[in-house]
C-alpha cells in the first residue's frame, strides 16, 4: 500500500519552503527535507517532479547550492566541495589535445 503524499497543495508547500529559509540560519538539503516532513533528500527531489511543486523544489535546492558555492571562497571549502558533489558538481580535469596523429607505414623491405 502506497503512503499518501505528504503535500497536496503547492501553495502551502511553497510557503513552508519559504518559512524554512526565513527561520534556518544554515539551510541544507536534508534539513529542508526534514522540515517539510520527508524521510530523505531523494523524496524531496522526487517531489520536485510533481506538477505544481517543481518550481519550489528547484528554487530551494538552488538557494542551498548557492550557499555552498559561496563558501568556496572561505578558508576551508572542503565541506562545501563535498556537498556540491551531491548537486552534480564534479572534480574533474579535462585536457584538450590539438593536432593530429600521423601514421606512416614502412615497407619491411626498406630495412
Amino acid at each position: 500500500m502506497a503512503r499518501p503524499a505528504t503535500w497536496e497543495d503547492p501553495e502551502a508547500f511553497a510557503k513552508k519552503v519559504d518559512e524554512y529559509f526565513e527561520t534556518e540560519k544554515q539551510p541544507t538539503w536534508s534539513g529542508l527535507a526534514l522540515y517539510l516532513g520527508f524521510e530523505s533528500r531523494k523524496s524531496l527531489h522526487d517531489y520536485g517532479q510533481k506538477e505544481g511543486f517543481s518550481y519550489s523544489v528547484k528554487k530551494a535546492l538552488l538557494k542551498i547550492e548557492q550557499i555552498y558555492e559561496s563558501n568556496l571562497f572561505k578558508n576551508n571549502p572542503a565541506g562545501s566541495i563535498f556537498a556540491l558533489k551531491n548537486f552534480g558538481w564534479k572534480d574533474k580535469q579535462e585536457i584538450e589535445q590539438s593536432g593530429g596523429i600521423h601514421i606512416r607505414f614502412q615497407d619491411p623491405g626498406d630495412y
